[in-house]
């Protein structure tokens, strides 16, 4: 299982270009469920229109290079770091999830269209990238679903409480948990592997194809607003909120730890 290419396996029963003309409407299901997100609520409107206003009440210009100089922190810090969470728990089980997700897509899409059959020898490292980035993602998404969401954390809920928000990391943790589990019955050469790979390709649809009802284009928007935001911080407009006192920021306790959003 973690040095075979299950999708290659799988094309003793369904043809690659079927399976690769699902990769595509996925991409499309993604692309264009970002663009009715983005004009349905007016993201975009309301990003330029802050753009603009941050602009019109800074107290200086912010020049081309520091504005290359702070979307490069922002890569770094935000993006790939993710330095805005304030926990390291939250962060840890962020960055497991997103790099995992990275590699459990690239790693697919790379099998699929580039070593669609057993005719073309999958190199090991790939399928063993796919079950790891897998891994990853069920363990930073099941720690963050049952441990360190807001409202169970913070609020309290309980941990079994789904609302629509939540449609994206669990459609992820389902595609990725029956991806492993029909991976694992194929190369064991078990009766259930159709079963699990119908519901694995159910769950997958559910995850590319609720972008405009789920968390998954806020990924696209969050660099952006972090952008914004060091922008602000450097001309002074701070979106009018006040200087920072004098005091630094302090959450949590010596006791406690933050448990804000």
């Amino acid at each position: 299982m973690f040095t075979s290419n299950p999708f290659a396996e799988l094309s003793a029963s369904i043809s690659p270009a079927v399976m690769q003309a699902y990769i595509i409407v996925m991409v499309l299901l993604v692309v264009g469920g970002t663009l009715y997100d983005t004009i349905h609520k007016k993201s975009a409107t309301y990003f330029f229109s802050n753009w603009r206003k941050a602009q019109e009440k800074g107290a200086r210009q912010v020049g081309g290079g520091e504005m290359v100089s702070l979307a490069i922190q922002t890569v770094a810090v935000e993006v790939l770091a993710a330095g805005e969470l304030c926990t390291a728990k939250r962060r840890i089980a962020h960055l497991l999830t997103m790099y995992g997700f990275i590699a459990y897509v690239v790693t697919t899409v790379i099998m699929v269209f580039g070593y669609p059959t057993p005719a073309t020898p999958t190199p090991a490292i790939l399928p063993t990238l796919w079950c790891i980035g897998a891994l990853m993602v069920c363990a930073g998404g099941y720690w963050f679903w049952f441990a360190l969401r807001v409202d169970v954390a913070a609020e309290g809920h309980s941990p079994f409480r789904v609302v629509q928000a939540d449609i994206f990391i669990l459609s992820l943790l389902a595609s990725v948990t029956l991806g492993l589990i029909w991976a694992f019955l194929q190369a064991a050469g078990s009766g259930w592997t159709t079963v699990f790979l119908g519901l694995y390709l159910i769950a997958s649809t559910v995850l590319f194809a609720s972008v405009p009802w789920s968390k998954f284009s806020h990924m696209f928007f969050k660099p952006a607003a972090a952008l914004q935001k060091r922008v602000e911080d450097a001309n002074g407009s701070r979106s009018n909120l006040p200087a920072p006192a004098d005091k630094p920021e302090s959450f949590g306790s010596a006791r406690t730890e933050p448990s804000h959003y």
